[in-house]
């Protein structure tokens, strides 16, 4: 037996895995035995993956070398001796062969795998958190209509959401939406979903009075799906003195914003000084504040002797400018 081949291949590791085989040949050419159907990936289709192991490769592995693209998803590319031949010829020319053994052609198709309904709501849920909700909290969905498992290629997937409702992710909506591996286009849906979005928010800890500090109230934070909610208090600071309770609330209930107020200067009820000007001149009465007032707001008062009403700017807890 004749051992100079192998023998000069491990003399020569620089040389390429091509030329290394041309080497161990001993300008022979190759015997290829072609098997009768192989799948693949986005990235081509390449030698090894079209050539069953026969005798002659038992030594030398073959080249992960790409003879042409891959078919498209769903599609069935078939090749025959010849045009294989042909491939190689224009990529590695001291490959190609007549050397043929088993099938007389190829059928390729793309490595597949069924889509579940886990594998795309955790899809459906990355796109639709990282272009629609943001920072707002953490999606949960949930398909409100069975998903029937499709094949696809076994890549990775992404997913585009192609129409959403103007009111954007609700408790319940439907979402039309694409399905890629990489820039190639699997096929378009449309599912109907119902969702939740969690996030911290501040709750009452106990029964909560209207004018209560906010300081003095007990406040906790718990995790709520937001979606529930109106305008739900998630991010304001609650550790001023000015802030107060604006409005009754059970045990349990989510604050909203409206239900935390800066703490008025003036009550409805009380009685301050009003500073009337009327071009120079200048007077002051007592008049009973109809609202409640900030510094800088415009309330309704009223004469305490004449009883009439009208409105004016409150400059702090004892005074209130009337401009006629």
């Amino acid at each position: 037996m004749n051992f100079l081949p192998q023998i000069r291949l491990l003399l020569l590791p620089s040389l390429s895995l091509t030329a290394a085989l041309t080497v161990a040949m001993a300008g022979e050419p190759p015997e290829w035995q072609l098997r009768p159907a192989t799948s693949v990936d986005a990235t081509g289709i390449h030698l090894d993956q079209i050539i069953a192991d026969s005798s002659q490769q038992t030594v030398i592995s073959l080249p992960h070398l790409q003879l042409a693209p891959a078919p498209a998803a769903g599609q069935m590319l078939t090749l025959t001796r010849a045009q294989i031949t042909d491939l190689l010829q224009k990529t590695a020319p001291e490959l190609a062969t007549t050397n043929w053994r088993g099938a007389a052609s190829i059928r390729i198709t793309r490595r597949t795998r069924p889509l579940d309904e886990i594998t795309l709501k955790t899809l459906l849920t990355a796109a639709l958190q990282n272009e629609f909700v943001k920072e707002k909290g953490e999606l949960e969905l949930r398909f409100t209509r069975p998903w029937t498992a499709v094949s696809v290629v076994d890549e990775p997937l992404t997913v585009r959401i192609v129409d959403l409702p103007m009111l954007g992710v609700t408790p319940n909506f439907i979402v039309r939406f694409e399905l890629r591996a990489r820039e190639e286009i699997l096929g378009t849906w449309q599912l109907p979903l119902a969702a939740k979005i969690w996030r911290e928010v501040w709750v009452a800890g106990s029964h909560l009075q209207r004018g209560q500090s906010v300081l003095e109230a007990d406040l906790v934070r718990e995790r709520r799906d937001v979606l529930a909610l109106r305008d739900p208090l998630v991010a304001m600071e609650l550790d001023r003195p000015t802030l107060e309770i604006a409005e009754n609330l059970p045990t349990g209930t989510a604050l909203a914003v409206r239900s935390i107020r800066q703490r008025p200067v003036i009550r409805r009820g009380k009685q301050a000084e009003a500073v009337v000007r009327d071009g120079f001149m200048t007077l002051s009465v007592k008049v009973e504040a109809l609202e409640d007032g900030l510094p800088g707001q415009t309330i309704r008062v009223r004469n305490v002797k004449s009883k009439r009403e009208f409105r004016g700017k409150v400059q702090n807890e004892e005074t209130i400018h009337i401009t006629l």
